[in-house]
């Protein structure tokens, strides 16, 4: 079996979820549930990725995942500490001022999801933790992957953005050698 490269393995850059740091979360929300189920097959089979990679041309400048994603559209609920306890103070402060009524933290899941939706996807796109040249071998992706504590890993060719590999496709590499056995 002849050794495999990471650009063997990849995702080219054309088959996943990628927006523009202007988009609204609204809009990446809907880029990344198209990749992730599927939907022109009618199911969703969470086959697809769970990142939307924010690009301007061939660069790469941010990521989103499913938890940045909800930590921003729900912040009292998904969000850090910080934001429970914005959440609570405002809670309190209309409480005291009997303008309960205006308290959003009391609004509806759909309101307040709706109210999150128009945020630019610059202002919460988490930073790269790393990337990697298309023709390194696996094991300096799968080292990239731990030492990061990351799950998909920018990959690069002639100094652009190609493609991405995910803990999951070095998951299928190891697979098809134990195979072979």
């Amino acid at each position: 079996m002849k050794e495999k490269r990471v650009k063997d393995i990849m995702i080219p850059i054309e088959n996943y979820a990628t927006a523009k740091p202007d988009a609204t979360l609204k809009e990446a929300v809907m880029i990344l549930r198209i990749s992730h189920c599927e939907l022109d097959r009618g199911i969703c089979t969470e086959a697809g990725p769970r990142t939307i990679f924010v690009t301007e041309g061939d660069k790469l400048l941010g990521i989103i995942d499913f938890k940045q994603i909800l930590r921003v559209l729900i912040p009292e609920v998904a969000g850090g500490i910080s934001q429970k306890l914005q959440s609570l103070g405002v809670s309190v402060t209309f409480g005291e001022a009997d303008a309960i009524h205006l308290d959003e933290s009391s609004a509806s899941f759909i309101a307040r999801i709706r109210k999150n939706a128009e945020v630019k996807v610059k202002d919460i796109m988490l930073k790269v933790k790393g990337t990697i040249d298309a023709d390194a071998d696996l094991i300096e992706a799968l080292k990239l992957i731990f030492k990061n504590k990351i799950t998909k890993l920018p990959v690069y060719g002639g100094g652009k953005l190609v493609g991405v590999v995910r803990d999951t496709d070095l998951f299928l590499s190891v697979a098809e050698v134990l195979a072979e056995v």
